[in-house]
C-alpha cells in the first residue's frame, strides 16, 4: 500500500516524559496533583512540586541502586501517588519502566520479570514483598525488591531517603529510547512486551489533547483504570500532567458514587462497561421505584432524547432537566463535563441517553500497540456508531484483502508516531502484527466513511463460522444482549457448530421479578437450571435482537451460569475484554452439553 502519510517522522516537544513531568513542575508548582482519599473518607491532596520532589529523590535513590540507561525497573501496584513517583523516577534514570497489576497470576509476575530483565522491582504491599523477595534468588536480573509501604530498609522511604543526601540529575531520554513496556493481557498465549518510545508516548497524549482542549488545568479525572494499561497511562496521567490538571483515586469499586461527589469530576476516562452498568442501575432503580418518578423520569427522558436528536430545547426539557436529571448528573458529583471510554466499542442505546441526560461520552479506539490512541470522537467530530476520525498525524487504512465482498470493510491498519517499536523479545510476533512499510495491523474489522469517521464492524480473532459456512462476530450480539436488564454478562459461541449459543451469567433478582411478571406460576426454587425459564428468555434475547441480526448469528440455546466472568477468575482481561478461551475451558462441559440434547431447545 503506498500512501501519503500525515507524519513526517519528527515528533514535537515535548518528546520525552522526563521533560513532560519538569515542564509541569515549572508551570503547575502549586496545581493539586493526586488525591488519595484518608481514613477518614477525606481526600488529601498533593501538588505537582511536592510530586517533583519525591521523583527527584527517588531517581537518585535508583541511581544509588546501579540502575542506568536501558535497564528495567519494574511496579506491582494500583495507581497510586508512589506509582507515578516510581515511574518518572526511572525515566530520569533512561531505564524502561514496566508496570503490572496487582491483581495477576504469580506466574505472570515472573514471566514479566524474567522476560524484561527487571533489575529493580517495586510492590506495593507487604503481602506482595513477602511472596516476592526471594525472587532475587530465582531471576538472575532481579537485584533488589523495594516495598513501596512501611519505612523499612527495602522500603521506597528509604529509597527516597537516601537519594535525598545525594541528588543525581535527570537523564533526559531520545524520543526513541524506551519509555515503557506493556504487557498485553493474553488472552491467548504468553503476554507480550509491547516497547513504546517516549515519542510515541508524548505524541499519544498531546494528540489526544489537541482533541479535547477542554481539557485545562482546572480540570479532574476520577481515576479507576489501572496505568498498568496504555489506555489509562497516557489518556489519563501522561495527559492530565500536560496542562496541570488533578486526579483523584477510586478508593474501591462499591463506594464509586460516594466518592465520586466528594471528588466532583470535571472529565472521566473510563470503559464502556462502567456506563453500561450505571445505565443498568439507573433503569432498575426507576423500574422498582415506580408510580410518578418512574412517569417523570420516562418524560423527562423522552424530552432530553429529542432535544438531543434535533438540537432545539423544549420548555418542558427545561423543567424536566432540573427536576430529573439534574438529580442523575449529581451522581456523579454535579460537575462531570463528558467522558472517553475505550477497549470496545459504546453501544449506542446506552451512549445516546448519556448524551440526552448531559454527560457526553466518546469513544476511543486504538490498542496497545498504538499507545493506544488512533482515532476518538469530540463534540467537533462525532457520528453515531463510529469510533472517532484519525488522532493527528496518524492514518487509518483499510486492507481489504481479507473480505471478498463489496462492503468497503476490512482489517484496519494504523500508521502513525504512536506506533510501537516492536515487541519485546519477540521478532516473529513482531513481524506478524507490523507491516513492512511501518503500521500496525490491529485484526480489527472496519470501513472509513467518506468524511474519515471509522467503524468498527468487528474483530477477525474473534470472527468464526458456523457449520453452514455463515461467519460471526459474537463482540456485537453480546454488548446488545447484555442492554437486558436482568442479564450481567454472556458470552456467545459456535465456531464450527450449527447455531449459536450463549452462555449467560444472571442478575437473578432481576430475573426472578422479570419471570414473576409475565408468569407467576414458574417455580423458581432453582431459576438457574429451570427448563421453562431458559426458553422464556431464549425466546425473549431472539425478539431482542432479531431486528438488528440474521436468525443464524441469534443464540438457539442458552445455559446459565452462577459465576460472574471477571478479572480476578480470569475470564476478563484487566480492561474488561471478555477471555473467550478461558470461558470455553471453564464452561466446556455447558456448551457440548447444549450441542448434545442435554439442555432444551428452543420449541
Amino acid at each position: 500500500m503506498v500512501f501519503q502519510r500525515s507524519w513526517d517522522g519528527k515528533y514535537d516537544k515535548p518528546d520525552n516524559l522526563v521533560e513532560l513531568f519538569e515542564n509541569a513542575v515549572k508551570i503547575f508548582a502549586d496545581n493539586k496533583f493526586l488525591g488519595t482519599k484518608n481514613k477518614s473518607g477525606v481526600y488529601e491532596w498533593v501538588d505537582y512540586k511536592y510530586v517533583g520532589e519525591r521523583i527527584n529523590a527517588a531517581r537518585a535513590g535508583l541511581a544509588l541502586l546501579g540502575v542506568e540507561k536501558n535497564d528495567a525497573v519494574g511496579i506491582i501496584a494500583a495507581n497510586r501517588l508512589e506509582w507515578v513517583v516510581c515511574a518518572f523516577a526511572s525515566y530520569g534514570r533512561g531505564a524502561h519502566f514496566v508496570p503490572m497489576y496487582e491483581k495477576e497470576l504469580h506466574s505472570v509476575w515472573t514471566y514479566i520479570i524474567r522476560d524484561a530483565a527487571i533489575k529493580v522491582l517495586f510492590v506495593s504491599t507487604k503481602e506482595l514483598y513477602e511472596s516476592l523477595k526471594n525472587l532475587p534468588q530465582e531471576i538472575s536480573s532481579l537485584k533488589h525488591v523495594i516495598l513501596i509501604e512501611g519505612t523499612g530498609e527495602n522500603s521506597l522511604t528509604a529509597l527516597e531517603n537516601q537519594g535525598r543526601n545525594e541528588p543525581v540529575p535527570a537523564i533526559h531520554p531520545s524520543c526513541n529510547d524506551t519509555a515503557v513496556l506493556i504487557y498485553t493481557s493474553g488472552t491467548t498465549g504468553d503476554p507480550k512486551g509491547a516497547l513504546l518510545s517516549h515519542g510515541n508516548c508524548t505524541s499519544c497524549s498531546r494528540a489526544g489533547w489537541h482533541r479535547f482542549p477542554e481539557l485545562q488545568s482546572h480540570s479532574v479525572s476520577f481515576c479507576h483504570l489501572p496505568w498498568a494499561h496504555s489506555y489509562g497511562l497516557s489518556a489519563e496521567l501522561n495527559n492530565w500532567i500536560q496542562f496541570g490538571g488533578a486526579i483523584a483515586f477510586m478508593d474501591t469499586l462499591d463506594k464509586l458514587a460516594e466518592d465520586m461527589s466528594k471528588v466532583e469530576p470535571t472529565y472521566l476516562i473510563s470503559v464502556p462497561r462502567v456506563f453500561n452498568k450505571i445505565y443498568e442501575k439507573v433503569m432498575t432503580t426507576v423500574q422498582e421505584e415506580g408510580g410518578l418518578k418512574l412517569i417523570l423520569f420516562r418524560v423527562a427522558l423522552d424530552a432530553a432524547l429529542a432535544r438531543h436528536r434535533t438540537g432545539k430545547s423544549s420548555l418542558k426539557y427545561m423543567l424536566l432537566d432540573k427536576i430529573v436529571l439534574k438529580k442523575i448528573r449529581a451522581k456523579f458529583g454535579g460537575k462531570l463535563q463528558g467522558a472517553l471510554t475505550a477497549s470496545a466499542k459504546m453501544n449506542p442505546e446506552i451512549a445516546e441517553f448519556f448524551f440526552a441526560i448531559g454527560i457526553p461520552v466518546y469513544d476511543c479506539y486504538g490498542m496497545t500497540e498504538t499507545s493506544p490512541a488512533a482515532t476518538m470522537s469530540h463534540s467537533s467530530c462525532y457520528r453515531p456508531g463510529s469510533v472517532g476520525k484519525a488522532l493527528e498525524n496518524v492514518d487509518i487504512v483499510i486492507d481489504k484483502s481479507k473480505v471478498d465482498d463489496d462492503s468497503g470493510e476490512g482489517e484496519v491498519i494504523i500508521y502513525g508516531p504512536n506506533v510501537m517499536q516492536g515487541y519485546h523479545n519477540k521478532p516473529e510476533k513482531t513481524a506478524e502484527i507490523m507491516t513492512p512499510d511501518g503500521g500496525i495491523r490491529t485484526g480489527d474489522r472496519g470501513k472509513l466513511d467518506a468524511d474519515g469517521f471509522l467503524f468498527i464492524t468487528g474483530r477477525f480473532k474473534e470472527e468464526y463460522k458456523l457449520s453452514n459456512g455463515k461467519y460471526v462476530f459474537p463482540g456485537n450480539i453480546e454488548e446488545d444482549i447484555k442492554l437486558l436488564p436482568y442479564i450481567l454478562n454472556v458470552m456467545v459461541s459456535g465456531d464450527g457448530k450449527p447455531y449459536n449459543i450463549a452462555l449467560i451469567v444472571p442478575n437473578i433478582p432481576a430475573l426472578e421479578k422479570h419471570i414473576r411478571a409475565i408468569n407467576p406460576s414458574i417455580d423458581l426454587s432453582d431459576i438457574s437450571s429451570n427448563n421453562e425459564v431458559k426458553n422464556l428468555i431464549t425466546m425473549e434475547i431472539a425478539n431482542h435482537l432479531k431486528k438488528k441480526y440474521g436468525g443464524y448469528e441469534i443464540p438457539k440455546k442458552i445455559v446459565f451460569v452462577n459465576e460472574d466472568f471477571t478479572v480476578d477468575n480470569g475470564m476478563l482481561t484487566q480492561t474488561m475484554k471478555l477471555k473467550r478461551r478461558f470461558v470455553v475451558q471453564r464452561h466446556n462441559d455447558l456448551i457440548a452439553g447444549l450441542y448434545s440434547g442435554e439442555e432444551s431447545e428452543l420449541p
